[in-house]
C-alpha cells in the first residue's frame, strides 16, 4: 500500500554576497538551512541591478558577466568555472532572477563559490573522508523495529538500493536496528574512498553537498550512477517522514515546501557533479535574453 503511495519504483535518467560593491560584483548565494557550515550562508534578497548576463572564456576558464562587470566570489576572486556547460548553467541562474535576486535559490552559484574560495581550507583527501564518514550514519542503514508497516516499507524500498550499491562497488554495507547503526567494514570505506578519489575537487564539493542533503552516501552514489532519479532519491531519504504524513496527514504548505526545497538542492548538487566532469564545448558563448 505504501509503495504505491510513494511511487518509488519507476526508473529514469532525470537529473533533474555580499552585495556587489563598485567596481566588483560579488556573489555569495548560499544553500538553504540544512547543511552545513561547508558553504556560504545566503545573504538577503536584493533588487536586480543588471540587465544582461553573458559568459566569456578567459585564461583560467569561463567567466560570468553581469552587464559589463565580471562576477566575483565572496573573497573577491574572479568567478571562473572550468567548463562552458557549467558557466551556462550558472549564468542561467542569474538570468532567471526577476526584479528581486533570490540568492538562496542559486545553489550552483553557491557551490562554485565554495569550490573557488574553499572557505574551510580542506584538501582533496579531507573532502573524501568527510563524504565517506556519512556511511556511519547513513539514513538507509538505520532501521526501526516497529510499527510493522514501516519495517516492511523500509525493507522493501531501502534493501534493493543497498543491495545495488554492494554489488556495484563489491562491498558490504548492511543495516541495523541498533541505535549505533551497522558496523561498516574498513574494506568498504577503503573501496569507496578509492572510488571518490577519481573525482576532482569541484565534483567532491558537490558530492558532499548532496550527501548532506539526503543524509545518505548510498543514495548519492545511486544518483551519480543514474540508478536513481532525484525524485526517487529524495523520497527514499524522507521515507519515514512520508510514512508519517500518509498516516497522520500533511501540515498545510510546510511539508510540500520542504519537499520541493530538498528536491531543488539535490537536483542542483547532482547537476553540479556531472557538469564538473563536463569537458565538451558548447557553441554559443553568450547567454542572451
Amino acid at each position: 500500500m505504501w509503495r504505491s503511495c510513494l511511487r518509488l519504483r519507476g526508473r529514469g535518467h532525470y537529473l533533474l554576497n555580499r552585495p556587489p560593491s563598485d567596481p566588483i560584483i560579488s556573489a555569495s548565494p548560499g544553500p538553504s538551512p540544512q547543511p552545513p557550515v561547508r558553504t556560504y550562508a545566503p545573504p538577503t534578497e536584493r533588487k536586480r541591478f543588471y540587465q544582461n548576463v553573458s559568459i566569456t572564456q578567459g585564461e583560467g576558464g569561463f567567466e560570468i558577466n553581469l552587464d559589463h562587470r565580471k562576477l566575483k566570489t565572496p573573497q573577491a576572486k574572479l568567478f571562473t568555472v572550468p567548463n562552458e556547460a557549467l558557466a551556462i548553467a550558472v549564468a542561467t541562474e542569474w538570468d532567471s532572477q526577476q526584479d528581486t535576486i533570490k540568492f538562496y535559490t542559486m545553489h550552483l552559484t553557491t557551490l562554485c563559490n565554495t569550490s573557488l574560495d574553499n572557505p574551510t581550507q580542506r584538501n582533496k583527501d579531507q573532502l573524501i573522508q568527510a563524504a565517506v564518514k556519512f556511511l556511519d550514519t547513513d539514513t538507509l542503514c538505520y532501521r526501526v523495529e516497529e510499527p510493522e508497516t514501516l519495517v516492511e516499507l523500509q525493507k522493501n524500498e531501502w534493501d534493493p538500493i543497498i543491495e545495488w550499491a554492494e554489488k556495484r562497488y563489491g562491498v558490504k554495507i548492511g543495516s541495523s536496528t541498533s541505535i549505533m547503526g551497522p558496523s561498516i567494514p574498513a574494506q568498504t570505506q577503503e573501496v569507496l574512498t578509492s572510488h571518490l578519489a577519481s573525482y576532482n575537487m569541484w565534483a567532491l564539493q558537490g558530492i558532499e553537498f548532496v550527501v548532506a542533503q539526503l543524509k545518505s552516501m548510498v543514495l548519492t552514489l545511486g544518483l551519480i550512477d543514474l540508478h536513481l532519479t532525484v525524485e526517487q532519491a529524495v523520497l527514499l531519504s524522507r521515507l519515514e517522514e512520508e510514512y508519517q504524513i500518509q498516516k497522520w496527514g500533511n501540515i498545510e504548505w510546510a511539508h510540500d515546501y520542504e519537499l520541493q526545497e530538498l528536491r531543488a538542492r539535490t537536483a542542483a548538487g547532482t547537476l553540479f557533479i556531472h557538469l564538473c566532469s563536463e569537458s565538451s564545448t558548447v557553441k554559443h558563448k553568450l547567454l542572451q535574453e
